[in-house]
């Protein structure tokens, strides 16, 4: 055999075993193999403020996302607007139930109103998306701030408006949380809208509001339009013509990005229980709490196995 005929023939061969080799390569690249599942998302933690309403209002939004799999971290209780959205701010929570107007007035500092509650929710969902947040639907129920008296206290005095208050004598006292003193929806919005510069102001627990009308302690204390108590004819709503008090419709606030990560399907959950929150509705559940002295969690559970949503 020639020299160059051998050379050739070794060429041949190193090709050949190249390409059996790449063959093997291919052969082994086309057998399945076992590759691990994308990891899942982490648990959405929700928080809540410091007061029935919102306790119920997690645990609904919580159960309902559980029910479909999700999971969620609850965090009860954080502490008021301007708490709990520095904590939504600062990546310590993801999302959160919250008021329209409160957001815009104690959050996004728009003392102005809008024209109507779409106004307001359009207003407030910009400011988050300007921030990395946004906001799902908003319900049909509001629940706004108001002032309330005893129908005797607003016979005796002639009081049946906010603007009424500062006509007064002697001057009322007022009783509302600690927040209420700092807040445009409280003293400083009583001062500026409606000339009330300097009521006699007694701090209170949220929880003793309505006992101290009751006992004479108070004579004007705040409150929240879905509670039950005011489903009576104990006390008596004041008229507020100049509009300090805003839009109460409340729509979760959430992070873009957790959004994102979980999901369509999330948002349809969320979106479905929101919808189904009438005034009727929460008063039932927050007077279930407040006043009948059940579990929050128990009262939530309830209303999603009857909405079908649990």
């Amino acid at each position: 055999m020639s020299a160059v005929r051998a050379i050739a023939l070794a060429l041949l061969a190193t090709l050949a075993a190249g390409l059996g080799g790449c063959g093997g390569g291919d052969d082994a690249a086309k057998k399945p193999t076992a590759t691990a599942p994308p990891p899942s998302p982490p648990a959405v933690r929700i928080g809540t403020k410091d007061f029935t309403e919102e306790d119920v209002l997690g645990e609904l939004y919580a159960q309902a996302l559980e029910a479909r799999g999700f999971d969620v971290d609850l965090k009860r209780n954080v502490g008021s607007s301007e708490i709990i959205h520095q904590a939504l701010d600062n990546g310590v929570l993801d999302m959160y139930p919250e008021y329209v107007g409160v957001l815009l007035s104690e959050v996004a500092d728009v003392t102005m109103r809008p024209s109507s509650p779409d106004a307001a929710y359009r207003l407030a969902k910009a400011f988050e998306e300007r921030n990395g947040f946004t906001m799902l639907a908003q319900t049909p129920f509001s629940d706004s701030n108001a002032l309330a008296v005893k129908p005797s206290y607003a016979k005796r005095t002639g009081v049946r408006s906010i603007d009424d208050l500062k006509r007064a004598s002697p001057r009322p006292r007022i009783g509302a949380p600690k927040e209420f003193q700092a807040r445009f929806e409280g003293l400083v919005g009583l001062r500026r809208v409606y000339g009330i510069r300097k009521p006699r102001y007694r701090v209170l627990d949220f929880g003793e509001r309505y006992a101290a009308l009751d006992s004479g302690r108070v004579d004007v204390t705040v409150v929240l339009t879905t509670e039950r108590q005011l489903s009576s004819r104990r006390y008596v709503i004041l008229r507020d013509p100049r509009r300090l008090f805003a839009s109460g419709h409340v729509a979760p606030v959430i992070s873009r990005r957790v959004l994102q990560a979980h999901g369509p399907r999330f948002r349809q959950i969320v979106d479905a229980v929101s919808a189904k929150l009438t005034t009727d509705a929460m008063r039932a559940m927050n007077g279930a709490v407040d006043i009948d002295q059940r579990a929050p969690g128990d009262v939530a559970a309830e209303f999603l196995r009857r909405k079908g949503l649990l």
